[in-house]
């Protein structure tokens, strides 16, 4: 008998792009980050605080956590798990807006990370393999790009809708409907079957150490989970503190995802002859530089600076470190991406924690810029041991 999934046409290069950049784009513009715009008009609208909201943002982290710990044993193919990810995404947000319960905000922003998670692993096995068919050196910068240009969109939403005195609660609903939007587009792009490609096995350059992935690796990923979280988390609280105008400090996120957007499309064209470790190094002291700006100073330029320093780099290192453990896996890269995501999950856990019990004792921003301060450390000890290794 014939393979029936032989038959099935194949897809477009465009169209693979387009799935899995709008699937990225919902994941983590919506997923995991819509949260950050969203916490400074729950702030304004006296349904949150900032403590609050490093205990909200942890719960997605820890979400996020079991999500890249689990995804490798879901019994699914990757397609359908980032699909029943996208669909969780969606109720999660959309439920939101339905309570003012911080337990229940809690528990849902719990799934939203798991579901993230899911999305993120998944996306990145399935595109990337259809990808690796076409031979298009753009392909994972314009993939990659679907995390800032969803950052960038939900912020802009959210940004217009905050200077438009939205309530915070229709304005969760408002995002589920748009993540519904992208759900229904991506189940019509997306490929359907096994891409036939494999990755490709380690070099004698390129060991397989714990599964193809070195520790260091690992760790270093773990430490730009920690160090970018912190301004990923509170940039736009930072800029309303400078600012007590919607329409000005809402425009923090969107400078952020923007930078991240871009920056995937450049790295995967300019820099596409350096070594990925070199890449990582290079991200990791620039972010490092961005997370102690608003430390050293706050202001609008700085909060900008830092905006465009993070988010113009967390992208690119997140890029490299997932095409650096594929390329060094050995046969289904899911748990290897999977243990990275997992590293990287338990750092982005631990700043806005740290952040929040830092808060407990110190006025204003003094636990939040302790923070900052740390992960800036963090950030120039992984690009110094990134740099002598690669």
């Amino acid at each position: 008998m014939s393979n029936p999934s032989l038959s099935l046409p194949r897809p477009s290069f465009a169209a693979t792009c387009l799935a899995g950049l709008i699937a990225l784009a919902i994941a983590m513009g919506i997923g995991r980050f819509a949260f950050t715009p969203m916490l400074p008009l729950m702030i304004r609208a006296g349904s949150a605080d900032v403590a609050a909201g490093g205990w909200l943002a942890a719960a997605n982290y820890a979400g996020y956590l079991l999500g890249a710990l689990t995804t490798a044993r879901l019994p699914l193919t990757p397609q359908r798990v980032g699909l029943l990810a996208l669909t969780l995404i969606v109720a999660s947000t959309a439920a939101m807006g339905w309570t003012a319960s911080l337990p229940a905000w809690l528990l849902l922003r719990f799934v939203a990370g798991v579901a993230s998670a899911w999305a993120l692993v998944s996306t990145s096995v399935w595109c990337l393999a259809w990808l690796s068919r076409f031979e298009r050196p753009a392909g994972p910068g314009l993939l990659y790009a679907g995390v800032g240009a969803g950052i960038a969109l939900a912020g802009l939403y959210c940004w217009r809708a905050g200077a438009a005195d939205v309530a915070p609660d229709a304005l969760w609903l408002q995002l589920g409907a748009l993540a519904l939007v992208g759900l229904a587009a991506v189940a019509l792009l997306m490929p359907r079957g096994a891409s036939g490609a494999a990755a490709p096995a380690p070099t004698a350059a390129a060991p397989a150490a714990a599964g193809g992935v070195s520790w260091g690796l690992v760790i270093c990923y773990g430490l730009l989970g920690f160090g970018y979280i912190l301004p990923a988390t509170f940039l736009p609280v930072l800029a309303r503190a400078v600012v007590d105008d919607p329409a000005v400090f809402g425009a923090a996120w969107p400078v952020f995802g923007a930078a991240a957007a871009v920056s995937t499309l450049f790295a995967s064209l300019a820099l596409s002859k350096m070594a990925r470790r070199h890449v990582l190094a290079g991200s990791h002291a620039l972010m490092a530089l961005g997370c102690l700006l608003p430390v050293l100073h706050l202001s609008a330029l700085t909060v900008l600076l830092a905006a465009l320093l993070v988010g113009g780099t967390f992208m690119v290192a997140t890029m490299a470190g997932m095409q650096e453990a594929r390329a060094r896996s050995l046969g289904d890269p899911t748990r290897a991406l999977g243990r990275m995501t997992a590293a990287f999950a338990i750092g982005q856990m631990a700043g806005p924690m740290l952040s929040s019990l830092l808060s407990g004792s110190a006025q204003g921003f003094g636990g939040l810029f302790v923070a900052l301060a740390i992960g800036a450390l963090a950030l120039a000890g992984s690009a110094w041991w990134l740099a002598r290794a690669a």
